[in-house]
C-alpha cells in the first residue's frame, strides 16, 4: 500500500497522508516519502497549487509513537531540519500553494505539518491539539512560534499548556482556519479553492506567495521596503498591452462570480 496518494488534475494535485490504521502518524518511511512527493510536484511545472489531506479519521496523528518507543535515537526528528525526516521543511520548500484540507485530527507534529500549509480549511470532523508538554518533549518543527502568531499569545499557551482540542468551530473563531464545511464538502471545496489558484499565472502567484511568506518573518517597516524592492523589479518587466489583456479576464471573471 502507498503511504501518500496524489491525483494531479487540471494544475492541481491532491496529496493524501496514507496511514488510515495509524491515524496518518508520521513514521520514519511516510516523513521521507513526504519529501520525495513534494519535491517532485515543485518541480512539476504542470502543478500549480496542491491540496494535502489525510485517509481515514485523522489528518495527522504526528511522530509515530510507537515507532519512538522502539528506537529511541528516532526522536531526533522533533529537531530535524532535513526535509526527509521533518514533514514541515518538506512542505515549506514547494513554491507552490499548499491547501490543508483538515479532515479529523491534526495532533501534535500533525498541528505542525497542518501550519506549514498556506490555507487551512476545516471539517467539522476536524481538531487540533498541542501535547508537546504532556508528552515531554518540545516542538521543534515551528508550533511554538506559528501559533502564537496565528491566534495570539494567550490561546497558544491555552491550546499548548494544557494540551486540550481546539474543535473546528473553536479554530474558526480564532482564525486558525480560514472556514469550515460538512466533511463531505471538504475536499470539493479544497480543490475548488485550488483550482482557482491554479487558474492564475504560475509565476505570479509563487511571487507573491514567497513575498507574503519573506515580509511576515520581518518587522512590519522591513516588510514594506521587501515589497517595494521586489514588486519593483516584477512590475518593470510588465508592459501595458498585457495588464490591459488581463485586465478584460479579471473583469470578465469577476461577472461570473457575481452570477
Amino acid at each position: 500500500m502507498s503511504l501518500i496518494l496524489v491525483e494531479t488534475t487540471d494544475g492541481v494535485a491532491l496529496v493524501t497522508l496514507n496511514r488510515p490504521e495509524a491515524m496518518n502518524a508520521l513514521s520514519k518511511a511516510l516523513r521521507a516519502e513526504l519529501a520525495r512527493v513534494f519535491a517532485a510536484l515543485n518541480d512539476d511545472d504542470g502543478v500549480r497549487a496542491v491540496v494535502l489531506t489525510g485517509a481515514g479519521r485523522a489528518f495527522t496523528a504526528g511522530l509515530d509513537l510507537k515507532e519512538l518507543g522502539a528506537d529511541a535515537s528516532a526522536l531526533g526528528a522533533a529537531n530535524a531540519t532535513d526535509a526527509r525526516s521533518n514533514p514541515v521543511a518538506a512542505i515549506e520548500t514547494c513554491a507552490k500553494p499548499v491547501i490543508g484540507a483538515i479532515n479529523g485530527a491534526a495532533i501534535t507534529g500533525g498541528f505542525e505539518v497542518a501550519l506549514a500549509c498556506d490555507i487551512l480549511i476545516a471539517s467539522t470532523n476536524a481538531k487540533f491539539a498541542d501535547t508537546h508538554a504532556r508528552v515531554g518533549i518540545m516542538p521543534g518543527w515551528g508550533l511554538s512560534q506559528k501559533l502564537s502568531r496565528l491566534v495570539g499569545v494567550s490561546r497558544a499557551k491555552e491550546a499548548s499548556l494544557s494540551g486540550n482540542f481546539i474543535d473546528a468551530e473553536t479554530a474558526l473563531a480564532w482564525g486558525l482556519v480560514n472556514r469550515v464545511v460538512a466533511p463531505e464538502e471538504l475536499l470539493p471545496a479544497a480543490l475548488k479553492l485550488a483550482a482557482d489558484i491554479a487558474s492564475a499565472p504560475a509565476d505570479r502567484v509563487q511571487a507573491y506567495k514567497r513575498l507574503i511568506d519573506d515580509g511576515y518573518a520581518r518587522s512590519f517597516g522591513k516588510a514594506m521596503k521587501l515589497e517595494g524592492k521586489r514588486s519593483s523589479k516584477l512590475n518593470a518587466a510588465v508592459t501595458p498591452d498585457a495588464v490591459a489583456k488581463s485586465r478584460e479576464g479579471v473583469m470578465a471573471r469577476g461577472r461570473a462570480q457575481k452570477g
